[in-house]
């Protein structure tokens, strides 16, 4: 009582104070308050390449300390009252609904095992692509790259030439079949969470994620099946012993995953008139009940899953607590940013937003579907995402309808050009890490890149010159 007193006067003074600086204007900012975003965003690019133990036992620490970078200045010059207001907005509208369905998905997946002993015949590896493909706009890019890829591994452990199955994996799974739906990849629940519907991203770009995945496929299975006629290219035993068919170890979990495309849908559309406003950022009862019944099927999946299903599947919290802690960072230090840039043409990343804008003053879809990716591709697509939304003035109504062109090509860019680097999106190093583990030679972090640019760049200017000029 004695602290709880204190606690709540001391909110209930602020809380006006907070309400009003809910937004800020932007153009009182200059670039330099973009620093610790882009200092967060080059570390998780350079750090774990450069000094892997230091980033892989102090990531946490890197993020808190880019995030102070920003928060302490931004208190100290503006005040505490603006500063809590856009903790509370980032926290509340956008991180903590992130996380929650990043944590029920990655659990759901993880609580599923396939058993059994797959052949890797071209056929077979091109259809395990093609249905993770699939599974990735529903169970999400993570969810459908933890589900596959040991499955996939073993599938081809009697193999010589292993590396371009992950590789293409990485290109179909783990980033291109995530476009589809909000639950399929971050960038795109983002968009959903700033009020683009639900089906709006697959009436959109459903062309260009075909044509895509079937260009990939089509190479995939051409390239596959020429491995495999080579001399001394599979192995006379197969390490995985054989078993009496293929099966689904905690397999009432994909109940749990139908729950949660229920929870994300009826958080689009039901309309409710309950908003409960904290400290100037509004939060909606749907939201609320999503995110609750996330966390419930988060609980109930880790109740009936057999430890033997987490044990084969290597499950752990590891990667969850790497991207709550990275993404808590960026997050915030993404504030500034998303100001600046709202702040148009006479804000101080003007010349961003001239360089992706026709002369006419028309945005550019083709520069923003470029702009998007280049960017997605040595960052994280999430953010990209979000920077390139507000470029485009952040209205979900007119991004929707009017700058339709710009928010698909803003929507490609991010979610498929994560796949030219490993650091491009989150599932991309974790399937490295696991195949490495599983005994597979991958390539270095250059070397995967000489993949994406021989096969992704000409594709993806195929499509600029189809759908976005």
């Amino acid at each position: 009582m004695t602290i709880a007193r204190p606690l709540g006067v001391a909110l209930a003074l602020l809380a006006p104070q907070l309400a009003m600086a809910a937004d800020f204007d932007g153009s009182q900012l200059t670039a330099l308050w973009g620093i610790p975003f882009a200092g967060i965003l080059l570390s998780i690019a350079v750090m774990p390449l450069l000094a892997p133990h230091f980033w892989h036992h102090h990531f946490g620490k890197v993020a808190a300390a880019w995030s102070l970078a920003f928060l302490v200045p931004f208190a100290i010059v503006f005040g505490p009252g603006v500063a809590g207001a856009a903790f509370v907005h980032a926290a509340l509208a956008e991180y903590i609904p992130f996380v929650i369905l990043l944590t029920a998905l990655f659990t759901v997946s993880g609580g599923i095992y396939i058993s059994g002993n797959l052949h890797g015949r071209p056929a077979l590896n091109t259809a395990i692509l093609a249905i993770g493909s699939v599974l990735a706009s529903f169970m999400g890019t993570t969810g459908a790259s933890m589900l596959l890829i040991r499955p996939l591994i073993r599938a081809n452990d009697n193999r010589r030439h292993k590396a371009h199955v992950v590789v293409f994996f990485i290109f179909t799974v783990s980033n291109a079949g995530g476009s589809l739906t909000p639950l399929g990849d971050p960038p795109l629940f983002l968009g959903f969470l700033k009020g683009i519907d639900f089906f709006w991203t697959v009436s959109h770009i459903f062309p260009e994620t075909l044509f895509l995945l079937a260009a990939l496929l089509a190479l995939f299975y051409a390239l596959d099946s020429w491995y495999y006629r080579q001399t001394g290219e599979v192995q006379p035993e197969d390490p995985t012993p054989e078993t009496r068919g293929i099966g689904f170890d905690g397999a009432r979990n994909f109940w749990l995953l139908a729950v949660v495309v229920a929870l994300v849908l009826m958080s689009g559309l039901w309309k409710s008139p309950v908003v409960f406003d904290i400290a100037g950022t509004e939060v909606g009862l749907p939201g609320i009940v999503r995110d609750l019944g996330l966390i419930a099927v988060t609980i109930a999946s880790l109740t009936i899953t057999p430890a033997t299903v987490h044990a084969d599947n290597q499950f752990s919290w590891a990667p969850m607590q790497e991207v709550a802690k990275l993404f808590a960072g960026i997050f915030l230090t993404i504030i500034p940013v998303i100001a600046m840039l709202r702040a148009g043409v006479d804000g101080p990343f003007g010349a961003v937003i001239a360089a992706v804008t026709r002369p006419d003053g028309s945005p550019d879809p083709a520069m923003y579907f470029w702009a998007a990716g280049a960017l997605s591709s040595f960052l994280d697509n999430a953010p990209t995402y979000l920077v390139f939304f507000n470029t485009a003035g952040g209205d979900p109504q007119v991004l929707m309808t009017t700058l339709a062109p710009t928010l698909a090509a803003i929507s490609a860019g991010a979610v498929f050009m994560g796949a030219n680097t490993y650091i491009g999106n989150a599932p991309n190093l974790m399937v490295k890490a696991i195949a490495e583990d599983r005994g597979v030679d991958m390539p270095s972090f250059f070397g995967y890149m000489a993949w994406s640019a021989g096969i992704l760049l000409p594709l993806f200017a195929i499509m600029t010159f189809i759908w976005f000029l």
